[in-house]
């Protein structure tokens, strides 16, 4: 049977120009996965016709969907006001079992919000994670999480985004014990603010139970030597280490580009230096790592780059294939019942007994329906 991957074809800063290449595309790679579309339908059938490609509908459905949640929108707005958006569809289609994987490249915080409300987190679980790849020394790639999805993070949740990391990479790249490392300012268990050092002392004892094997501390410039498989971290520090990451590369590539234009003898250097700069842009194009998964929900969502080009929009969908295809999230669910039922079941709760700023933003979420 097909994977069938609902994709939000109107989402992200390129929409159509964008999904419906990369579709065609991926679908002329991979004869056993079948897309449905979701946007608006007379728009569809125009951006298919017109693709040079010629639009094989052999695997395609169509489904209709009157609104488009702008990359500026409001949870309010994305959950409240726009009810038909090709993002709501997509993950609704997910939810009612027509889908098994929804991707989009729209508003992040609005496809988190929506995915949380229809699918619903596992069993265990109190808060999702956005997990996602990036290169290393070694080849093979790093999962990092969390990149943004939670700001204020418990030890508990941290050690929830370790077990869901260690879930995924075990699915999607057949690492049977997958190595979990915790973000932190040096590698000694005494470092770090108490919530870190916690979560350290969590994760030590879930490893001691079979449950995760855990490296120990790793720091900022462990990220991209590939000494773990996982790094957990909170979405605060997730984000700016991607970001801060991204912005150094984009440095880096200009810097290189500068120098290789200064003068006609380093452009001649440039010529006889082109394979070996082709093979390194190749290792570090952050467009083969798009697609960042939505951890912890009933169901497979896949967030693209709101920028992604068609072969990155590709990525993404190869990453929902995947994760459908290993079924992700029913590992996920083992995993945590597991831990729960060895007598290691996570309570979370503010260590003042206070909401979290997170607590009130779901109250008014909930409040909206």
């Amino acid at each position: 049977m097909p994977t069938r991957i609902a994709i939000d074809a109107m989402g992200g800063d390129h929409g159509l120009a964008v999904t419906i290449p990369a579709t065609l595309r991926y679908l002329k790679r991979d004869a056993d996965v079948q897309a449905l579309l979701v946007g608006d339908i007379a728009a569809l059938e125009a951006a298919l016709r017109a693709h040079p490609a010629g639009g094989d509908r052999s695997r395609i459905e169509l489904v209709h969907a009157s609104e488009t949640v702008a990359m500026d929108d409001s949870i309010e707005i994305a959950l409240r006001r726009k009810r038909d958006s090709s993002m709501r569809v997509a993950i609704g289609l997910v939810k009612d079992g027509r889908a098994d994987a929804c991707v989009s490249a729209g508003n992040t915080g609005a496809l988190m919000a929506i995915s949380r409300y229809l699918l619903k987190t596992v069993d265990g679980i109190d808060r999702p994670a956005i997990a996602t790849l990036l290169p290393n020394q070694t080849g093979r790639p790093t999962t990092m999480l969390d990149l943004g999805a939670n700001v204020d993070c418990s030890a508990e949740h941290l050690l929830q985004f370790a077990v869901m990391g260690s879930a995924l990479v075990a699915a999607v790249d057949g690492e049977e014990r997958p190595t979990v490392g915790l973000l932190n300012i040096g590698e000694e268990m005494i470092k770090g603010n108490e919530t870190v050092k916690e979560a350290g002392e969590l994760m030590r004892a879930a490893a001691d139970r079979g449950h995760l094997v855990f490296h120990g501390n790793v720091e900022g410039n462990d990220i991209y030597k590939g000494i773990v498989d996982v790094i957990v971290c909170d979405g605060f520090v997730g984000n700016v280490a991607l970001k801060a990451s991204e912005g150094l590369a984009q440095m880096l590539g200009g810097f290189v580009r500068e120098e290789f234009v200064r003068s006609p003898l380093t452009r001649v250097a440039a010529a006889v230096a082109m394979p070996v700069l082709r093979r390194l842009k190749a290792r570090v194009d952050h467009r083969r790592y798009n697609g960042a998964s939505l951890l912890g929900l009933r169901g497979i969502v896949v967030k693209s780059h709101g920028s992604a080009d068609a072969f990155a929009f590709g990525q993404a969908i190869g990453r929902a294939r995947d994760a459908a295809r290993r079924d992700v999230s029913a590992r996920i669910a083992v995993s945590m019942k597991a831990m729960r039922s060895a007598g290691n079941e996570v309570e979370v709760a503010p260590a003042s007994g206070a909401p979290t700023r997170h607590d009130d933003s779901r109250k008014q979420v909930a409040s909206l329906f």
